[in-house]
């Protein structure tokens, strides 16, 4: 049913669970509900339309007629609380029903929350997190909403999220919603495959029942010329670049030593690279560090012609830092004493003038917010140094701020989720009249109209094009303007990004009309899931599937439901139209909890350290039903499983890396490992254990004997994370079922021992790592005998040569310079 709002003005939408007068009735909004309360849906609208609404109407459907719970995902945190705010606001549900979930929530509190919650807000993560854990179930979950739904790529944690939506939920219901799904056909059905939507609604500002709630939105372009001091810092850098990639040549790995190659040309270079590395061939090792190299200059390269001399500065005193740090890359090394990035610099730290996208960005905004009497603007520009060193300059003249990203950079704060809820609030209310963000302000998120949009930058990619330009042009016409630097990659980038725009927008055309193609573009086991989650069976000639004796609650699968029945007749017969990430979550240190021992027909459990959550490991586990996964924070090891089996996993590089450096050695954390659980076992993963940085295989084979039989450990080798899957599905099995054995996480941090302590002060000496201060402290006996120990009397030691004693006597001996 339609109402008209109270002041007589535009028609509002009615329903039992909707505020009254509280939501536009939108005619294109209601077609796009209607097709998403039937179907699994992607929903693409431009920015600043009302997608959000578009889930609400679904929702608010979905949780009258089948009840439940409703599910909200969104990337970043700042988005999840916006989402919160509008649902409280526009339903008829208590607030405390309408949940936010994200890292900031203890696990323990999200699994009590769960429980009584109506509508859950959440960031991926956390959610993923919470199943691979086994802290909630999806069961009950009636309408799942994926938010800027082109994240849904590659390992991104909505992918594993509509897996077990699909699989566990009792009546699924998906809606998948961006402003740009993909940059061709291939890449959105990858999309829609990925979390199993079958129909495709696309409302573009041509749509007439669009059209009337847009202003135009021009595109233009300002050329920027570069003056001829920044030319010469980046001229003398590409010189630079053309030496490295001449040495690529040689190696036959690089066609040309034009400083300007593609990042396609360069990543082919470097699969070559791993080639050779792959063939045991030193060259390849030698060529992989340069292209490290090309890589750090083609960055300092760019940060002078597109930002500016003082992002560039910034990035310079980085790489300084880092190739006076303990394990520095050689690569890291070489740059910063080739003597013409030397002289680039120095000529950096002399350059005083003001940047020409400086002086443009000062009068664009003066022209927009002075004679042209606008009140907001946003600057987008992909660095967080010019973000910062931009905002500093315009609050000579505008009032400004900032708005970053959370995660901390060297020398460069980031924001927390307060601190950017504020900053948006503060720019909502007029309370400042410059927003300088980085791409975290992209997506969704309801920054309100502005007279102007500065790309600082080109964008290279169509999506975050499209999602910049967004922010403009929803209820006044606006303005977008894009920086470019003359002949520099701006230019590229810009082409790039205009190209891709098009392309997109020729796609979503087409794909406004596949809705009944779409589902014989997606593949058998996309198909085969359809009629799994909706209980039906599958035609043989395959069609779509047909309803069958599936177990949902009574109202048919999702394909027969009758969807925003009232809203569509009144929609018919009416002539008026009417948006940070984080997965860290807390345990208590130092608690012991011990499971009962294991009956049979029990599932398997495993217990995993939560910081593995970046491989693949517990997620594919907790896909099989035998299988039973608790996240926790462990103190030792990385996975328990059992009262006596725990492990330690390594990748071949952080297993050499441990050795060589880290705070904490593989040694230290296996010895913790083994005074906590009697059969303590490491694993080594991946390919090349003897081929890694410039350790000896004999110091790797030194280090895993070691292990064995200094420290009691099994050592096991695997291929892959997939063969370390099965490996320790294997043994949790072989514990838990064949030996009858409980699982018991146990292990408090407890003070290092003496003779860890001595061990851990000798081995910071110079770097020499845990074996060789072990026969030193053997040979000598106390720390304060090896300080004082001569060169030749330091070569007495096992495995201290020439070369070592002389490192250890210059750092001990050498006065401290600070």
């Amino acid at each position: 049913m339609a109402a008209t709002d109270e002041d007589g003005g535009q028609p509002t939408i009615d329903h039992p669970l909707l505020e009254p007068n509280f939501l536009e009735r939108r005619l294109y909004q209601l077609k796009l509900a209607g097709t998403a309360a039937n179907h699994h849906t992607l929903v693409c609208l431009p920015t600043g339309l009302g997608k959000t609404t578009v889930s609400l109407l679904v929702t608010a459907r979905r949780l009258e007629e089948v009840g439940g719970t409703s599910l909200m995902l969104a990337p970043t945190k700042p988005l999840v609380q916006q989402h919160a705010e509008f649902y409280r606001e526009a339903l008829q549900i208590p607030d405390d029903e309408i949940v936010v979930f994200t890292g900031d929530v203890s696990p323990d509190d999200r699994a009590a929350l769960w429980k009584d919650a109506t509508v859950v807000m959440a960031t991926p993560q956390v959610i993923e997190n919470d199943l691979v854990g086994s802290r909630i179930s999806l069961a009950d979950v009636t309408h799942c909403t994926f938010d800027e739904c082109h994240r849904a790529t590659g390992d991104y944690a909505y992918n594993y999220i509509a897996e077990r939506y699909h699989a566990d939920a009792n009546d699924p219901l998906v809606t998948g919603m961006s402003a740009s799904p993909g940059g061709d056909e291939e890449a959105i059905l990858e999309v829609c495959e990925n979390l199993g939507l079958q129909e495709v609604e696309v409302m573009t500002e041509e749509d007439a029942d669009v059209a009337e709630f847009t202003h135009d939105t021009d595109v233009e372009w300002e050329r920027i010329e570069l003056p001829e001091e920044v030319l010469e810092i980046r001229d003398a850098l590409n010189e630079v670049i053309k030496d490295r990639l001449e040495k690529l040549k040689e190696l036959g790995v690089a066609s040309s030593t034009q400083p300007d190659q593609s990042q396609k040309d360069l990543n082919r270079m470097r699969a070559e690279l791993q080639k050779l590395i792959n063939n045991d061939q030193s060259e390849g090792f030698e060529g992989m560090s340069v292209h490290a190299e090309v890589m750090k200059l083609r960055q300092a390269v760019t940060l002078v012609e597109t930002q500016s001399v003082e992002a560039l500065r910034r990035y310079f005193d980085r790489q300084r830092n880092q190739a006076r740090s303990s394990g520095a890359s050689k690569a890291s090394q070489r740059m910063v004493s080739d003597p013409r990035v030397r002289e680039s610099m120095r000529k950096a730290e002399r350059f005083d003038q003001l940047h020409p996208k400086y002086r443009k960005t000062r009068m664009l905004l003066a022209e927009t917010l002075g004679l042209e009497g606008g009140d907001r603007v946003i600057v987008f520009t992909e660095s967080r140094d010019t973000a910062e060193a931009l905002t500093d300059f315009l609050n000579e003249s505008f009032d400004a701020k900032r708005f970053v990203g959370q995660g901390d950079r060297e020398g460069s704060d980031g924001m927390t989720q307060k601190e950017q809820q504020e900053v948006l609030d503060a720019f909502r209310g007029g309370e400042f009249e410059v927003l300088v963000s980085t791409s975290v302000a992209e997506e969704g998120l309801d920054v309100p109209e502005v007279d102007l949009v500065l790309f600082y930058e080109p964008v290279p990619t169509a999506i975050r094009s499209i999602q910049r330009k967004g922010r403009t042009g929803r209820q006044s016409e606006g303005r977008v303007v894009v920086l470019l630097a003359e002949d520099t990659r701006d230019e590229a980038y810009f082409w790039i990004s205009k190209r891709r725009e098009k392309e997109m927008e020729s796609e979503l055309r087409e794909l406004k009309g596949m809705a009944d193609d779409l589902e014989e573009e997606l593949d058998d086991a996309q198909q085969s899931l359809a009629a799994f989650e909706s209980g039906a069976e599958v035609n043989p000639e395959g069609g779509k599937p047909q309803p069958g004796s599936g177990t949902s609650s009574g109202n048919g699968g999702v394909d027969e439901r009758p969807g925003l029945q009232e809203f569509a007749e009144e929609s018919s017969d009416s002539s008026s139209g009417g948006d940070g990430s984080d997965s860290t979550d807390s345990v208590t240190e130092g608690s012991v909890e011990t499971h009962e021992p294991h009956a049979e027909g029990d599932a398997v459990e495993v217990v995993a350290d939560q910081r593995e959550m970046d491989a693949n490991i517990a997620r594919e586990l907790s896909r099989r039903e035998e299988y039973e996964i608790r996240l926790e924070t462990l103190e030792v090891g990385d996975y328990v499983l059992s009262d006596r089996v725990a492990v330690e996993r390594k990748s071949v590089a952080d297993f050499v890396d441990s050795l060589v450096g880290g705070d904490r050695s593989v040694f230290e954390q296996v010895g913790a490992m083994g005074r906590h659980y009697a059969r303590p076992i490491v694993i080594v993963e991946g390919e090349g254990l003897y081929e890694q940085r410039d350790v000896h295989p004999n110091a790797v084979r030194g280090a895993l004997s070691s292990l064995a039989v200094d420290f009691g450990a099994s050592v096991l080798r695997t291929e892959s994370e997939a063969d370390t899957t099965e490996l320790l599905a294997v043994i949790a099995g072989r514990e838990q079922e064949t030996s009858n054995r409980e699982v018991s996480v146990h292990g408090e941090k407890q003070a290092k021992t003496m003779a860890e302590q001595q061990e851990y002060v000798v081995s910071s000496i110079a770097e020499i790592g845990p074996v060789t201060a072990r026969a030193l402290l053997e040979e000598f006996g106390t720390v304060e005998a090896v300080m004082i120990a001569t060169e030749d009397e330091l070569t007495a030691a096992d495995g201290v040569g020439r070369v070592t004693a002389e490192r250890i006597r210059d750092v001990i001996g050498s006065e401290y310079t600070g």
